[in-house]
């Protein structure tokens, strides 16, 4: 008798929300937007690498993050886990997710799924940014910009469910820390979002990238 064919699903919460900086690294299939539970998402320095800080969740009983979940082919996995360095990839308990629209839920527990695996990037701890590692917009742009190829409502839990915006944050879009910028981004809708949350004067938001 034939097996079902193990099926892996990353949950992606930063940047892996954006399908553009999804391609970059590999293949996946279609996303769809979750919210998942015993989780809480923070900025924090995840390395000395580009001067910046990132997302990251930790455990958190009381917890909840948003993002999305995307079916990855095993053989792509090592393309992730080379791009999330720093992190530890971590199974999701299928009963801890919910989706914001139940006509694209997909049956994780079904007996026919009954082997897919949710995959998460996850840390330890914290680390609070700083001036030497703050949190940027050409980061921050690529994330935002990647919620609302879903909807405002997602970008809202987003903003609303990530913890630490009042630590350094840096307007860096004259010269990108950001590997995977995205400079073509329309930054007048994202500075919307920004505003409510950036330590920083209207000024300081409103720069945009080089033409």
């Amino acid at each position: 008798m034939q097996t079902a064919q193990q099926r892996h699903y990353i949950f992606g919460y930063g940047s892996l929300i954006n399908s553009i900086s999804r391609t970059v690294t590999g293949e996946t299939g279609v996303a769809t937007a979750v919210k998942i539970s015993g989780i809480s998402r923070h900025w924090s320095r995840i390395s000395e690498d580009f001067g910046m800080s990132s997302v990251v969740v930790v455990e958190d009983s009381q917890g909840q993050c948003n993002g999305v979940i995307v079916e990855v082919p095993e053989a792509e996995l090592v393309h992730f886990d080379e791009r999330e360095r720093g992190y530890q990839r971590m199974l999701v308990d299928a009963k801890n997710v919910e989706f914001y629209d139940q006509n694209n839920a997909i049956d994780l527990q079904s007996d026919s799924n009954n082997s897919a695996k949710i995959w998460l990037y996850q840390s330890d701890k914290v680390v609070n940014p700083c001036t030497n590692h703050p949190v940027v917009f050409s980061y921050l742009d690529v994330i935002l910009s990647g919620c609302l190829e879903y909807s405002a409502a997602f970008c809202d839990d987003f903003i609303e469910h990530t913890q630490g915006w009042q630590h350094a944050m840096l307007n860096d879009r004259d010269t990108p820390r950001y590997p995977r910028v995205q400079p073509a981004l329309d930054t007048d809708v994202l500075n919307r979002y920004i505003s409510l949350k950036a330590p920083l004067a209207e000024t300081a938001i409103t720069a945009g990238y080089p033409a």
